[in-house]
């Protein structure tokens, strides 16, 4: 191994992982390995990747939470440009931290990644005034019939989206700027509307 440092189940949640690549630099730059299938079983973490998918957002965007119902799909992911605040969700019927969630700023100076197993919800908050650009790895091709989501500010789940509060008429702003939603980003259902026999754990 010795090219990644991997920290599991974070927040004590199966699965999740934080995953740091080794930096090597110099007066001229710097070089790492965004990804090595080997170092990563060595680390005991088994996935056949199949899809790099990448996107920009801008400052005040937040996506999510998004899940694939059937087609669930394990995530490897980083921020290549501005910052970013990752939110994922265990959503695993039974899973003893079901509703549990876990958040990080992701960015290119600390480097960091986040794996994310099947299961999960995902979200993120661009956090950075000129916005940011977003990759990630699938194990599964993006099946769009299939796409879930969970409102990002459910008060069951009680994410806490650093540098987010409501306004006077009760708009919700990113340090005074308005957020910027999309409009099925809007209209997610709750947790509870989507899995109703399910008691969170977190």
């Amino acid at each position: 191994m010795g090219q990644i440092t991997v920290e599991k189940d974070l927040d004590g949640i199966a699965g999740l992982c934080r995953i740091t690549p080794a930096v090597h630099g110099d007066s001229r730059g710097y070089f790492l390995e965004s990804y090595n299938r080997r170092d990563m079983e060595e680390a005991g973490i088994d996935v056949d990747f199949v899809q790099d998918n990448q996107s920009s957002s801008a400052a005040g965007v937040l996506r999510g939470l998004h899940y694939q119902k059937r087609f669930s799909q394990t995530k490897l992911v980083r921020v290549i440009r501005g910052a970013v605040f990752d939110a994922a969700v265990d959503l695993r019927p039974g899973s003893p931290t079901f509703g549990r969630w876990h958040g990080e700023v992701l960015s290119p100076e600390n480097r960091c990644q986040l794996l994310i197993p099947r299961g999960f919800a995902h979200g993120f908050l661009v956090l950075s005034g000129d916005g940011a650009e977003f990759c990630y790895k699938c194990d599964d091709f993006y099946h769009p019939d299939d796409e879930g989501g969970i409102r990002w500010d459910d008060p069951a789940l009680g994410i806490d989206w650093p540098g987010l509060s409501r306004d006077a008429g009760g708009t919700w702003t990113l340090n005074g700027t308005p957020l910027i939603l999309s409009e099925k980003d809007r209209k997610w259902p709750f947790l509870a509307e989507v899995f109703p026999g399910e008691v969170i754990r977190g």
